[in-house]
């Protein structure tokens, strides 16, 4: 009997292992997932966190393949409109569903609702879940992996055909493998939070770019907004920690009136942000995925939805193989997995990277450049479209 583990029991490993269940039952494949947090209070581990994920309109397409977008739903807000400006200039770019004939641009959802669904799905005759769970070591063995695992019944040896590492690259494992991962930091920190605010977020998406980095509100439901805000990252740490008010006010200054005023913050993180590549993403039993491969900055709301789009491609490699008769470890399917993906991926990253850069640069030729292309977009429709598809995850 073939088998697959996946370490990180997140979004992207969670996804993984719902889409390769049928085939699973199919063949005779067995699934581990091996998750170092312990189980929350639903049904989702506590690495599912209190901040929120934008999804693509594209994203929602392979959700509803994998048959968790109609639970899904029941949380996620809709983006019916995406508003782009930069503050103190006159370029502004606006998106609206009914014009690009889709029902929404994307959604936002809560990551402990997404988690909780994702797990729910899974079928537990198929998925053996491990958590909590550390890989403390891994090492080559005949066909495939063999990897150290610690939990508090104490230490055991599984092998694996295939080894998916989906967990962020946190765990060290890609240092034990050698998988060495380029690092680009911008200099800046994200600073997560929920705002509630007078007049509400009517659908629209905001991002806003100022002075110290790009600003995005995003829409929650009860009429609350997920807030995504880039800062130097010497100054990201002290806003985070202001009053509520006095953060309010700073915010308030930075946004400006489009939801009135704002009234209400809730708990804020800081982290730190950078481009991070794995310079390999497959071997011979081996592949990596999600955050591991590619993290990407939060400004376009790219990172998940592109790894979600990674995380169905690869299944659908998987799947072929195994149908085949051909082992999931087997590198020729995994390298054809990669070079079907690495367009969408270069393409990606290019725009994420693109965006971050031309809008925290303040040169004054570079900023009325900017402003001039934001109301290009506006202005043009073919061009505008374009911009949307990419946003909406939708091959042009």
């Amino acid at each position: 009997m073939s088998s697959i583990s996946i370490v990180g029991g997140g979004m992207v490993g969670a996804c993984l292992a719902l889409a390769l269940q049928d085939c699973a039952r199919q063949v005779g494949w067995r699934i581990r997932l091996i998750e170092a947090s312990p189980p929350g209070s639903g049904a989702a581990p506590t690495s599912y966190d209190a901040r929120s994920t934008a999804l693509s309109h594209g994203s929602r397409l392979l959700l509803e393949r994998l048959r968790v977008w109609q639970r899904l739903s029941e949380q996620a807000e809709p983006i019916r409109h995406i508003h782009v400006s930069d503050r103190g200039h006159p370029g502004v770019t606006r998106l609206d569903a009914q014009q690009e004939r889709v029902p929404a641009l994307g959604y936002v959802v809560e990551n402990a609702w997404l988690g909780e669904v994702l797990l729910a799905a899974l079928d537990q005759q198929q998925v053996e879940w491990l958590a909590p769970a550390s890989v403390t070591s891994v090492r080559v063995a005949p066909g495939g992996y063999a990897l150290g695992i610690q939990q508090a019944s104490g230490q055991q040896t599984l092998e694996t055909d295939l080894l998916v590492l989906a967990d962020g690259g946190r765990s060290g494992l890609l240092e034990q493998l050698a998988v060495h991962r380029q690092i680009s930091p911008y200099g800046q920190a994200a600073i997560v939070a929920n705002i509630s605010s007078a007049h509400g977020h009517a659908g629209v998406a905001y991002e806003r770019f100022t002075d110290s980095g790009p600003l995005a509100l995003l829409p929650l439901s009860a009429g609350r907004s997920a807030l995504v805000w880039t800062l130097p990252e010497d100054q990201a740490a002290a806003v985070a920690q202001l009053p509520d008010q006095a953060f309010l006010d700073r915010l308030q200054q930075a946004f400006g009136f489009r939801m009135g005023a704002l009234t209400r913050v809730g708990a804020r993180a800081c982290y730190p942000l950078q481009l991070i590549e794995a310079q390999e993403q497959v071997r011979s039993h081996l592949v990596v995925l999600g955050n591991a491969a590619h993290s990407l900055h939060p400004i376009a709301g790219q990172g998940f939805n592109l790894s979600l789009r990674d995380t169905l491609a690869l299944a659908d490699k998987l799947v072929e193989a195994g149908r085949r008769g051909v082992a999931p470890g087997d590198l020729a399917v995994l390298q054809d997995y990669l070079r079907s993906q690495q367009p969408d991926q270069r393409q990606t990253v290019a725009f994420s990277d693109y965006l971050t850069r031309l809008f925290s640069n303040r040169q004054p030729l570079l900023t009325l450049g900017r402003n001039i292309g934001l109301l290009g977009l506006d202005m043009l429709p073919p061009a505008r479209q374009l911009f949307a598809r990419q946003a909406m995850g939708l091959k042009h």
